[in-house]
């Protein structure tokens, strides 16, 4: 997901996972639309995933995904959220507005 962001000139502040759905914080150019780099990473981690991973049932990604703009002020915490995922969701301890918006890729 990130070499496949990197070939469209974004920069990757930060990337991590659930079983259910990814967070991905990015900067993208301004010649990148945010539904064209999605377009493109679901797309490269879903071939991953189905040839060399090869789970017993084709992966899929679900047809949605949520994006949104966030403030340079807030950039530090969301990374630092990103990077503690899966403790958050171990602990119970999500935030609500960044779990409800930012769902899966």
């Amino acid at each position: 997901m990130q070499a496949e962001a990197l070939t469209h000139g974004c920069t990757v502040r930060a990337l991590n996972g659930e079983e259910d759905h990814v967070h991905l914080l990015a900067t993208l150019p301004t010649t990148v639309t945010v539904a064209q780099l999605v377009k493109q990473v679901k797309g490269v981690s879903s071939h991953f995933v189905n040839q060399t991973l090869c789970p017993a049932t084709r992966f899929k990604w679900q047809g949605g995904y949520g994006a949104f703009s966030v403030s340079g002020w807030d950039v530090e915490m969301i990374v630092t959220y990103i990077k503690r995922q899966k403790e958050h969701h171990r602990l119970a301890c999500v935030r609500p507005e960044l779990e409800a918006i930012s769902v899966a890729l």
